[in-house]
C-alpha cells in the first residue's frame, strides 16, 4: 500500500488537469461525472489505507527527490499515520459527498468546466497539506489550497461582491501564509532539516522548555494557522466567503480549508510544549473567538453569513483544546464539525437555491415552502453544533472540550468562555431554524430534492447523529475509542476530578436547551422591533473591518500614492524637465541656423519617447492577474528557452 499513497492527492490532481486539458471536448455533464469519479477514486484509495492497516503501522512514500543543493536534498514523499488519516478521511468523504451534491446545485452554471477544475484542485492541495512528510512540501499544499480558495470564492466573478470577496479572503490569508513562510525559514536555518518527523525530534533534543527560538518559531506557526483557520485577528475574511456557492461553502468552510490550521498545530505540537506561553496564547485565542464569532452569528440576518460566524467560533473550540494539549479531542471535534458544518451549508444551499436565491432569513420565513428534507437535516446539523445531549455528535465533542478545558492554566476563565459560547451557539442556530422553518409562511411543501442532493444530506446527518459515539464523556461507561488511539501520536487530555466533570458535563448538558428558550424570548423581541443590545455592532463583526481599514488600509494607500506622486513628479517629471532644460540650453547655446532646428526637433522627439515608455510601462502594473501571470509565463519560457539553448 506504501507505493499508492500518492493516488490519494493524485486522482484529483489527475481530474483537475484533464478538465483543464479536454474540459473543452466535454458536455457539461460530463465534465461533473469525471470530477466526482477523481473525488471517489481518492476516498477510495483512503479506504483501501485503512484496509491495509495503516492505522496501526504508519505508511510512507518516497516518490522523488525535489531538489539537490549539496547535502541539502528534500524529498517529494508522503506520510500516513493516525492524524493524516483521520484528516484525509475526512477531507475526501466530504468532498466526495460536496462533487455529489455539486452535480445538481451547478447543473446550470454554464462555466462549469472551471468550478469542477478548482474543486478537483482545492482538494488535491488539501490532501497534499494532510500527507506531506516535510514542510516544505506541506507549504506547497497550504498554498495551492490558498490559490483555489480564492478562485472559489470569487466564481462569480462578475459581481463585485463576489471577487472582492475571494481577494479580500487572498490577502488576509497571505499574512498568515507570510508568518508560516518564516516559521518555515527559521526551523530549517536552526536544523537543517525540512522532514517533520526528524525535526521534531531534533527540536526536542536541542531546545529548552521555554526557549526564545521555540517560542519564535512557534508564535510564527500559530500566525499561519490563525490566517487559514480565521481566528482572531485574522477572521475577517471568512464571513465575506460566504459569496462563493454554498458547496464550495461546505467544503471549504466546514471540513478542509478552516481546519488546516489546526491540523498544523496538531502536527506540530511537540514545538508548542516547549513554548507554554504560545500553547497558553493558543488556548486564548480559541476562547476568545468562540465568542466572538458567536455573538456576532446572533445578529446575523444573512443565511449563510450566521453558519459562518459559527465556523469561527467551532474552530475557536478546537484552538483551545490544542492549547490545553487536548490534540485528539481537537481533532475529534474537527470531525464532528466537518459533518453537522458541512449539513447545515448544504441544508442551507438547498433552501435558498428553491428560494430563488434569497438569503434574508426573515423573507425566507416568509416564504416558506421550503423541501423537507432540507428542513429535518438542517435540524439535525442544528442540534448537533449546538451540542444537544445524548442524541447528537456535536454534544460529546464539545462536552469533553469543555471538561478539559478546567485543568488548564486558567481554566475555569477558559471554560467561561467557551461555556457562554456553547449557549450563544444554541440561540443563534435555534433562531435561525425557528425564523426559516417556522415563520409567517405555512410549511407545508412538497419540494423535492433530487438525489445527487439528496444523498449526501441524508449521509451527512446521520453521521452529525452518530459519530459521537466512539467516544462518551469522561466517566460514561461505554466506548471510549478515540482518545486511546490517538494516545501514542498525541498524548491524552487532562480532567478534573470527576465530582468536578460531572457537574461540567450537566451544565454543558442543560445549556443548549436554555439556549432554546433565549432563542424564542430574542425572535419575540425582533417582531416587537426591539432588535438585540448592539445588534448592529455585532451584525459588522465588532467592526473589525472598519477599523483595519481605519488602521491600516487607507494609511497603506495614502502612504502609495504619496510615494506615486514623488516618483511621478520628483524623478519621472523632474528629470524629464532637467534633460529638457538642459538640451534647450546646449541648442541655444549652438545657435546656428539649421543645426538649432535639428536640436529642437530631436529634443521635442526624445522628450515624447521618455513619456511614451513612462506610460507603457505604468500600464504593465494594473492589477489585471491574467497580464501578469502572462508576463511571467513569457519571462519563464524565454529562460527555459535560453537555457536549453
Amino acid at each position: 500500500m506504501n507505493q499508492w499513497l500518492w493516488l490519494i492527492p493524485g486522482t484529483p490532481l489527475l481530474g483537475s488537469l484533464v478538465i483543464a486539458l479536454l474540459g473543452g471536448l466535454l458536455r457539461r455533464e460530463h465534465i461533473a461525472v469525471l470530477a466526482c469519479l477523481a473525488a471517489a477514486a481518492a476516498f477510495l484509495v483512503v479506504l483501501l489505507a485503512w484496509l491495509a492497516g495503516a492505522a496501526s503501522q504508519p505508511l510512507q512514500q518516497t516518490l522523488y527527490t525535489w531538489v539537490a543543493v549539496g547535502d541539502w536534498r528534500p524529498m517529494f514523499g508522503f506520510m500516513l499515520d493516525r492524524l493524516a488519516l483521520v484528516m484525509v478521511s475526512i477531507v475526501s468523504g466530504v468532498g466526495l459527498l460536496v462533487h455529489l451534491y455539486s452535480v445538481s446545485f451547478m447543473a446550470e452554471e454554464t462555466d462549469q468546466r472551471r468550478y469542477y477544475f478548482f474543486l478537483n484542485l482545492f482538494l488535491a492541495g488539501m490532501l497534499l497539506l494532510v500527507l506531506a512528510d516535510n514542510l516544505l512540501l506541506l507549504y506547497l499544499g497550504w498554498e495551492l489550497v490558498g490559490l483555489c480558495s480564492y478562485a472559489l470564492i470569487g466564481f462569480w466573478y462578475r459581481d463585485p461582491v463576489c471577487s472582492n470577496a475571494g481577494r479580500k479572503a487572498f490577502i488576509v490569508t497571505r499574512i498568515g501564509d507570510t508568518a508560516l513562510a518564516l516559521g518555515i525559514f527559521l526551523l530549517f536555518s536552526q536544523f537543517h532539516e525540512l522532514s517533520l518527523s526528524a525535526l521534531l525530534t531534533d527540536a526536542a533534543a536541542q531546545w529548552e522548555k521555554g526557549s526564545a527560538l521555540a517560542t519564535v518559531a512557534t508564535l510564527l506557526i500559530l500566525g499561519g494557522a490563525v490566517g487559514k483557520s480565521a481566528q482572531l485577528p485574522l477572521q475577517v475574511w471568512l464571513p465575506d466567503a460566504m459569496a462563493g456557492p454554498s458547496p464550495v461553502s461546505a467544503l471549504m468552510h466546514a471540513a478542509t480549508m478552516v481546519t488546516a490550521g489546526v491540523y498544523l498545530i496538531a502536527r506540530t505540537h511537540p514545538l508548542f510544549e516547549l513554548a507554554p506561553q504560545t500553547q497558553w496564547l493558543v488556548a486564548a485565542i480559541g476562547a476568545l473567538t468562540i465568542v466572538y464569532g458567536a455573538s456576532a452569528a446572533l445578529a446575523q440576518i444573512d443565511f449563510k453569513k450566521v453558519l459562518a460566524y459559527s465556523t469561527i467560533s467551532q474552530i475557536g473550540y478546537m484552538f483551545l483544546a490544542l492549547g490545553c494539549g487536548a490534540y485528539a479531542l481537537a481533532l475529534f471535534h474537527l470531525t464532528t464539525h466537518a459533518f453537522f458544518k458541512a449539513l447545515l451549508f448544504l441544508s442551507a444551499g438547498a433552501v435558498i437555491q428553491a428560494s430563488r436565491d434569497e438569503h434574508d432569513i426573515n423573507k425566507l420565513g416568509k416564504i416558506g415552502h421550503h423541501p423537507p428534507l432540507a428542513r429535518w437535516t438542517f435540524l439535525a446539523g442544528a442540534a448537533s453544533l449546538a451540542g444537544v445531549p445524548v442524541v447528537t455528535a456535536g454534544f460529546y465533542s464539545k462536552d469533553a472540550i469543555l471538561a478539559t478545558a478546567w485543568s488548564a492554566p486558567a481554566g475555569p476563565l477558559l471554560w467561561t468562555f467557551a461555556a457562554f459560547g456553547a449557549l450563544l451557539t444554541a440561540i443563534y442556530i435555534f433562531r435561525v431554524y425557528l425564523i426559516v422553518f417556522h415563520g409567517a409562511a405555512p410549511q407545508t411543501s412538497t419540494l423535492s430534492l433530487p438525489y445527487p442532493m439528496s444523498v449526501p444530506l441524508l449521509i451527512l446527518a446521520l453521521l452529525s447523529i452518530i459519530s459521537g459515539f466512539i467516544e462518551l464523556p469522561e466517566g460514561w461507561p461505554g466506548p471510549h475509542l478515540w482518545s486511546p488511539w490517538f494516545e501514542e501520536e498525541l498524548g491524552l487530555a487532562t480532567f478534573p476530578s470527576l465530582t468536578i466533570t460531572y457537574m461540567l458535563q450537566l451544565i454543558a448538558a442543560l445549556l443548549p436547551f436554555i439556549g432554546m428558550g433565549l432563542a424564542c424570548v430574542l425572535i419575540r423581541r425582533e417582531r416587537a422591533n426591539q432588535p438585540l443590545p448592539l445588534a448592529n455592532f455585532l451584525r459588522c463583526g465588532w467592526n473589525f473591518d472598519a477599523f483595519y481599514q481605519a488602521t491600516l488600509a487607507r494609511p497603506y494607500y495614502a502612504l502609495a500614492r504619496g510615494l506615486r506622486g514623488i516618483v511621478e513628479t520628483l524623478l519621472i517629471e523632474g528629470a524629464l524637465t532637467r534633460i529638457t532644460c538642459g538640451l534647450l540650453a546646449f541648442a541655444t547655446f549652438c545657435r546656428k541656423g539649421v543645426e538649432y532646428n535639428v536640436l529642437e526637433v530631436s529634443i521635442s522627439r526624445l522628450v515624447a519617447t521618455l513619456r511614451f515608455a513612462y506610460t507603457l510601462l505604468g500600464t504593465t502594473q494594473n492589477g489585471v492577474l491574467s497580464r501578469y501571470a502572462l508576463v511571467i509565463s513569457t519571462g519563464a519560457v524565454f529562460f527555459l528557452g535560453y537555457w536549453l539553448w
